[in-house]
């Protein structure tokens, strides 16, 4: 009988670790007066195309909150040579996706397309914006359709604590104040001449930008780019202004009456500083830290220690103007007054003791290391890359941004948490049974508590 020796080869090692950047973006200008971005990303033949249009949610008519919304689900529902089932079947035969919804920093149009029927799809989209349809009986379609949405908004706690705070926070003549897509008193009011009126007004390829993200080895892009996209036309109106927006974040409760809830939704918030500001990088630091994972300060005590909730997350979301800087979770309606003196005692904690250097560096860690995981795709570099256009930030931001993070000193994270989530400019909005959680949190000196439907 033979005997069978096995060779056991060495198992392989970690290679050298590669420097990593955010893919810096070339610049180029049609001669339509449309901006362009492109990142050529080898490998990556799903090409991602994201089309900004200057058309902010606070350009809408007074009264008809929602109208750009309703316009950016339009855009694909034909257009003057090809009816809504028409368009959708070309997208279809091109392998492309096309989505499109409005911010307040305008209307995003994107489309996922592979590398080799690029310029069809862009043709397709071209057509879109040059010269859509908006058929009224697909726009009323669309009105339905939404008016439906917000009936289940209402009825979702997390969303409904959202618009309770935007409402309370900003004052009521800012759009920030009232929901993004409207409400259904004001989507109700949109029909196809406000679209049309809409588009008209603010669509343009002098205010607008394309991001190009993939593999562009071989693809003229610029003849590409001239033949879809160039062929649009439009004024050459600059863009529209970015007004600072104000709050009023001194402390106080917000109870969103919701008789026999079992959890209380929790969302804490007031106005910060955007990206634009240099304490940035490190108010995202603090941020993380505070609540950005499961290990972070505020897991640790409502979750970990305390068993109030499955998860609880601070958060620092960049606005048109400033940013919101906010608390979320949901904990079980009997503890909603100790979970949110136990959430105070941690902000209060922090302000006396700050962060640890184990906690910096697991942030950065985190956001910083990992990074290169999270821009794997043409589609998150191009989301990216739009965000920082919608922002009027530089076209290096991202590149610099993580350069700076990674140089945050514990100091100047604890410093940036403290003073962003001071618990005495935190507007509080609960949405549960007021009947049993309004006396526990009058006790709290979380200022004054009121009881909303």
């Amino acid at each position: 009988m033979t005997e069978t020796t096995m060779v056991f080869h060495p198992r392989p090692g970690a290679g050298p670790e590669k420097a990593w950047t955010f893919p810096a973006p070339e610049r180029g200008k049609l001669a339509n007066g449309l901006s362009v971005l492109r990142v050529h990303r080898p490998g990556q033949q799903v090409v991602a195309v994201e089309l900004l249009l200057d058309a902010p949610l606070d350009a809408e008519p007074d009264g008809i909150d929602g109208v750009a919304t309703i316009m950016a689900r339009a855009l694909s529902e034909g257009t003057d040579t090809m009816d809504a089932e028409t368009f959708a079947a070309e997208l279809e035969r091109c392998g492309a996706t096309m989505d499109a919804g409005a911010d307040h920093s305008g209307v995003q149009v994107a489309l996922d397309v592979p590398a080799s029927r690029l310029e069809r799809a862009l043709g397709l989209m071209a057509d879109a914006v040059r010269a859509p349809a908006f058929p009224a009986d697909e726009v009323d379609r669309l009105v339905r359709q939404r008016l439906d949405e917000i009936v289940h908004e209402l009825a979702n706690p997390a969303r409904r604590a959202a618009i309770a705070l935007y409402a309370d926070l900003f004052p009521a003549d800012a759009r920030i104040s009232r929901p993004r897509a409207g409400t259904a008193a004001t989507v109700a009011r949109v029909d196809r001449a406000a679209v049309a009126d809409f588009f008209a007004a603010h669509v343009r390829p002098a205010t607008a930008t394309a991001v190009v993200v993939g593999d562009l080895d071989g693809v003229d892009l610029d003849g590409i780019l001239e033949r879809t996209l160039g062929a649009w036309t439009g004024s050459d109106a600059p863009a529209t202004e970015i007004a600072p927006v104000t709050a009023d974040d001194t402390a106080r409760v917000v109870i969103v009456d919701r008789p026999g809830s079992v959890q209380t939704q929790v969302l804490a918030g007031r106005l910060g500083p955007d990206r634009h500001a240099a304490v940035w990088p490190a108010l995202t630091i603090g941020t993380y830290c505070l609540g950005g994972t499961l290990t972070s300060r505020l897991d640790r005590v409502l979750r970990e220690e305390k068993g109030y909730t499955y998860g609880i997350r601070a958060l620092n979301q960049s606005l048109r103007s400033g940013a919101l800087l906010a608390i979320t979770g949901s904990v079980e309606t009997d503890v909603t007054g100790p979970a949110l003196a136990d959430l105070v005692a941690v902000l209060k904690t922090l302000a006396a003791e700050g962060l640890t250097g184990e906690e910096r560096d697991a942030a950065v860690q985190n956001l910083v290391g990992v990074a290169p995981l999270k821009y794997q795709t043409s589609r998150a570099v191009a989301d990216s890359l739009a965000d920082v256009v919608a922002q009027r930030l530089a076209d290096d931001y991202l590149p610099e941004l993580y350069r700076q993070l990674a140089d945050v000193a514990t100091a100047d994270a604890s410093d940036a948490a403290v003073a962003g989530f001071d618990p005495a400019r935190l507007v509080v909005v609960v949405v549960g049974d007021a009947a049993q959680i309004r006396g526990p949190l009058e006790g709290l000196g979380l200022g004054p508590v009121t009881v909303v439907e």
